[in-house]
């Protein structure tokens, strides 16, 4: 018995297919359903690291995500893109800030940026931020957090500002990023905002170092001023080459500054500290200054 298939139009020809008995066609296995290939399973939007950026975003969409050249202008520059993984990727939710999830990336991202720089990048005008992912992309499954480093304008003002170049190694050597010394201008007995200096000309206070405070609450470290002077006075101790005794607050006293409560909350706990010169100018670093450098008055 013969068995006909209808015409096949093959590239506008037509073509008649003849099939004797049940014996498939010549390269075929019978089944018709077995050829196709495997769909790939939708991947959810990653962005890209070390790249630049035109803007800061704690939130990134596909939608709407931009690079640049690191040779123009920018505002950020992506050093890391991580993965949460184990419990901290298993919530409904993305990570709030105080979350331990956070705080792991964070910590990760700290360490990266130490590595790119070439220091810590405290020590200097940096910031180091995070992003995430939008809420229904957590929901479809990303699972990354990116690491974002920008320059700032100054220890008080930490608003990103444009630059031209990778900061990859800029923390090495000589550089104009890094904090040191500063004439400080008050309003009554309040610190108003810290003027840069070179450290040749009359100022008041000099970069000394940061310490990283224990694990404790923002309201918690918001209470212990004296705590965080006491940890900056056995810096400016160090720094300075000078006893750290009774007699250290006759020699300098101290400024800090602490990280922003989200960043806190985030897990950054470097604390920075600065000397302070109450009762006269300074006209030279105080690095290994000893005792006649810094008397106690």
């Amino acid at each position: 018995m013969r068995r006909w298939l209808p015409a096949l139009v093959l590239a506008g020809v037509t073509t008649m297919l003849l099939l004797t008995g049940c014996a498939p066609a010549r390269g075929a296995d019978g089944d018709l359903t077995d050829d196709w290939p495997t769909l790939r399973v939708p991947k959810p939007f990653t962005p890209a690291t070390d790249t630049c950026l035109p803007r800061i975003a704690t939130v990134v969409q596909a939608s709407t995500y931009e690079t640049v050249d690191c040779a123009r202008n920018h505002l950020a520059e992506t050093i890391h893109v991580g993965t949460f993984v184990g419990p901290d990727a298993l919530t409904e939710t993305r990570p709030e800030p105080g979350s331990s999830a956070l705080r792991t990336a964070r910590a990760e991202c700290d360490q990266r940026a130490r590595q790119v720089l070439g220091g810590d990048w405290h020590t200097a005008r940096l910031a180091l931020s995070l992003a995430l992912p939008s809420a229904p992309a957590w929901t479809g499954g990303a699972r990354w957090f990116r690491c974002d480093l920008s320059e700032t304008g100054s220890i008080d003002n930490t608003r990103a500002v444009n630059r031209t170049g990778s900061l990859r190694g800029a923390l090495i050597g000589d550089t104009p990023l890094t904090h040191r010394c500063f004439d400080p201008k008050l309003i009554g007995d309040n610190l108003n905002y810290m003027a840069p200096v070179l450290c040749t000309e009359p100022h008041r206070a000099e970069f000394v170092g940061v310490y990283e405070e224990g694990d404790m609450s923002w309201a918690e470290f918001a209470k212990s001023a004296e705590q965080a002077h006491r940890r900056c006075m056995a810096l400016i101790a160090e720094y300075a080459a000078v006893p750290n005794n009774s007699e250290l607050p006759y020699r300098a006293g101290s400024i800090y500054y602490p990280p922003s409560q989200r960043e806190w909350e985030e897990g950054d706990r470097g604390v920075r500290c600065f000397l302070w010169s109450d009762d006269r100018k300074l006209t030279r670093s105080m690095r290994g200054a000893g005792p006649e450098g810094l008397p106690a008055i």
